[in-house]
């Protein structure tokens, strides 16, 4: 097995559970680099409910593929509850997928500092109705790639919450 347990078994709950509700998804991955995606599309049959993923490592590329605003980067940072807002937003302005999901993150083991240390990780998911959900986490200065397993397994996490409670209105 690829990803752990609990990753393997969280994406396969997300896409059971997208499947159910036909619902297609996307992502936009800066510290994970593509896991998220790939948690998802190692297991049989992911085609039916994944439709792409957008690797934006670079603050250029959320800009240029997701369209995040350099307001947004240069006010905020590329590791903030804005840019991870924005991630998920221009995933559904530039794909067909009905949840998006972003993460956006300090994986270390350097890059951080006093207000982002090592381990923050700002995630959000968006629905095609307009509903958002985001998140902060801080999983401590750990090797690489515990945080961006934990990154993962948060994402997959936020996913399967957007699928299985009615969004709030």
């Amino acid at each position: 097995m690829l990803f752990p347990d609990e990753i393997d078994t969280l994406a396969r709950r997300v896409l059971d559970a997208a499947r159910a509700a036909d619902i297609r998804i996307a992502t936009a991955e800066s510290c994970t680099g593509g896991l998220v995606l790939g948690a998802l599309c190692v297991i049989p049959g992911a085609s039916d409910v994944i439709d792409r993923g957008f690797i934006t490592y670079s603050n250029d590329a959320k800009m240029q593929m997701l369209g995040v605003p350099v307001t947004t980067l240069e006010g905020f940072g590329a590791v903030s509850e804005p840019t991870a807002r924005a991630m998920a937003r221009g995933v559904l302005a530039h794909s067909s997928a009905d949840l998006a999901v972003s993460v956006t993150g300090v994986a270390g083991p350097g890059g951080g500092g006093p207000d982002k240390p090592v381990g923050t990780v700002h995630l959000a998911v968006a629905r095609r109705d307009g509903a958002m959900t985001s998140r902060r986490e801080q999983f401590g200065d750990r090797p690489r790639e515990a945080v961006q397993l934990a990154s993962v397994a948060s994402a997959l996490s936020m996913l399967l919450d957007a699928l299985t409670r009615p969004p709030e209105g």
